[in-house]
């Protein structure tokens, strides 16, 4: 279990995130949504132990993360930073075996299960400079599953991604929920959030403005709070659409 308890954290003097608590479960997707700089990639962060709390905990199996040896707590958690780069032309399978370093291994077949769960086993010799941002997302995401990490932690996976690729991610994702990983994602898209998440939690300058399921936490109430737009679902669970106005 991943959890954060009070969390408050500080950037260059000023406080971003404010008393956040909130549990995080293996098995299950949870997106994590707000408006621009409400503290979303901040969170997913500290929830990596790449941002050091002001105040508050983060806890991996009821152990502080601060205390968890860097190698060690790379096993656990693999992180998708938003629009990742790679510095260096390395191609796909070079990229993925990079997902073992922490393992201090190059366990070729876990590269290749993770290239072939995300359909990149045919680009596996391809230079990345040389592929599409959705088949680099991919390519980045296959370097995440290689390293069979316990939880991912993905920022805006889906934004460089066109609606088919879209889909596919979220698939992959899915799929590892279901083999027991805890997924975490920031999203911007509230109608994926409430299609393809199992628990949302919604951020507003800092702090957490709402937590539960979907429909719970996606209200049209607290759209119009925190987005200060009025809004309503239309259709059947799990192919929601948003109308606002």
């Amino acid at each position: 279990m991943l959890e954060v308890q009070d969390l408050c954290v500080e950037l260059g003097g000023a406080s971003v995130l404010r008393g956040i608590t909130a549990t995080f479960r293996p098995g299950t997707v949870t997106a994590i949504c707000g408006p621009n700089g409400a503290g979303k990639s901040t969170l997913l962060a500290a929830l990596a132990g790449l941002l050091p709390a002001a105040s508050g905990k983060v806890l991996l199996d009821g152990e502080a993360l601060s205390a968890i040896p860097a190698r060690q707590r790379a096993r656990a958690i693999g992180y998708l930073p938003q629009a990742g780069e790679v510095a260096w032309n390395l191609s796909v399978e070079a990229l993925a075996t990079l997902g073992r370093l922490p393992h201090g291994d190059s366990d070729i077949q876990a590269v290749h299960a993770a290239l072939e769960a995300t359909g990149m086993a045919g680009f596996a010799q391809r230079p990345i400079a040389t592929l599409s941002g959705g088949e680099k997302a991919r390519a980045l995401l296959a370097r995440v599953l290689a390293s069979g990490p316990r939880w991912i932690l993905a920022d805006e996976p889906l934004a460089a991604l066109d609606l088919g690729h879209q889909l596919a991610m979220l698939r992959h994702l899915r799929s590892a929920a279901q083999g027991g990983v805890g997924v975490v994602l920031v999203l911007h898209d509230l109608p994926l959030a409430m299609n393809h998440a199992d628990h949302v939690l919604v951020l507003d300058g800092g702090a957490l403005h709402a937590s539960g399921p979907p429909e719970v936490a996606l209200s049209p109430d607290t759209i119009g709070q925190v987005w200060k737009t009025r809004a309503r679902w239309l259709g059947e669970p799990g192919t929601r659409a948003l109308s606002i106005s």
